[in-house]
């Protein structure tokens, strides 16, 4: 087991990769345990939760509302969860947001810790301290950013995880690569989903890359100030697209990052040249690029988006694979590019 700690303004959030599920109980010496975790982990891994209290929530991103967390903060009272207990998180991305988030509001906060399941959930949902849960087609609109005292990489729990879901992470592997690491990009394309599937050094190697370099803008700017915000790339009008959709997040993201790109093709200013690049390296790792939509529906939830200030939207854009830069852009150029660039 390998630990690495990353600061934050206020905490050290300690990361143990090539972790054993069985060591947990080292972690949290002095604090009763509650794990929470989603139907669908649950049925793979049984014994891992059997010696210990466990809330199981139903999977899916339909689930990361406000009814769940009421669900998860009644059963704490249940089990007479106090402020000595840890809630410690075991699953995708939506197990850890939403877990993260009734860990800072019951009893006005317990102590967190993460082990995610997922690809998605390794290298982007359970990193940086944001917590939150969807209220209806607007995603994340509620949450917190609290930092957890740990997250757990266990990578046995990748041995189960289906296929679609690795497809669903590596969209978030790609963004970093778009927007800070040019020659992670170049070692993607040299490399195939199957690969890291069938290849345990290659794949942890690649997550702990990748909780680098999030880790390291979050700490930079852990309260979403300046660059923290490049790690939107993507998501204005993919999250637009998932929840109008129903769509997989890593697939709607993969959607966003290419409208992102022609849009970095046509603002003036950028003269990004490389969109074909990322299509070709997105179609590699089996995400789609693009999709049949209502634009003006589209539109009309991505006004929402928290990103929006008056009139417009702060909008990531590449200068070039490795290079992004936030770029605000007025609602009415958007308006008139969207079908152009979605």
């Amino acid at each position: 087991m390998n630990k690495v700690d990353y600061k934050f303004s206020n905490d050290v959030v300690s990361c143990y990769f090539d972790a054993d599920f069985k060591s947990i109980d080292t972690l949290t010496a002095g604090s009763s345990i509650v794990f929470v975790t989603d139907e669908n982990v649950f049925s793979f891994h049984k014994e891992k939760f059997k010696h210990y209290p466990t809330i199981k929530i139903p999977a899916g991103e339909a689930n990361k509302n406000q009814a769940t967390a009421d669900f998860i903060i009644a059963e704490l009272i249940k089990l007479e969860a106090n402020k000595d207990t840890m809630l410690i998180a075991v699953g995708g991305g939506v197990v850890t947001d939403i877990a993260g988030y009734v860990a800072s509001v019951y009893m006005r906060g317990i102590r967190c810790g993460l082990v995610p399941t997922s690809i998605l959930a390794m290298v982007d949902a359970a990193i940086g301290g944001k917590n939150g849960i969807d209220a209806g087609l607007y995603k994340n609109m509620i949450g917190t950013i609290r930092q957890p005292v740990f997250i757990f990489y266990d990578y046995s729990f990748l041995e189960t995880l289906p296929v679609k879901e690795w497809i669903n992470g590596f969209a978030e592997i790609i963004k970093h690569a778009c927007i800070k690491d040019a020659v992670m990009f170049a070692v993607l394309e040299r490399y195939s989903l199957h690969d890291y599937q069938n290849d345990k050094t290659l794949i942890a190697d690649l997550i702990e890359k990748n909780v680098a370099i999030k880790s390291d803008i979050v700490a930079s700017d852990e309260f979403e100030k300046g660059d923290r915000k490049l790690l939107n790339f993507g998501h204005t009008i993919g999250h637009a697209i998932e929840n109008m959709h129903g769509m997989p997040h890593g697939h709607a993201i993969s959607i966003g990052m290419v409208a992102a790109c022609n849009l970095s093709e046509e603002i003036n200013g950028f003269h990004f040249s490389q969109a074909e690049k990322i299509v070709k390296l997105l179609h590699q790792y089996q995400l789609p690029v693009d999709v049949e939509t209502d634009h003006e529906k589209v539109f009309e939830i991505l006004k929402m988006d928290k990103k929006r200030k008056s009139d417009g939207i702060n909008f990531i854009l590449l200068k070039n694979i490795g290079h992004a830069q936030i770029k605000f852009v007025p609602l009415t150029e958007l308006q008139s590019r969207f079908k152009d660039i979605l």
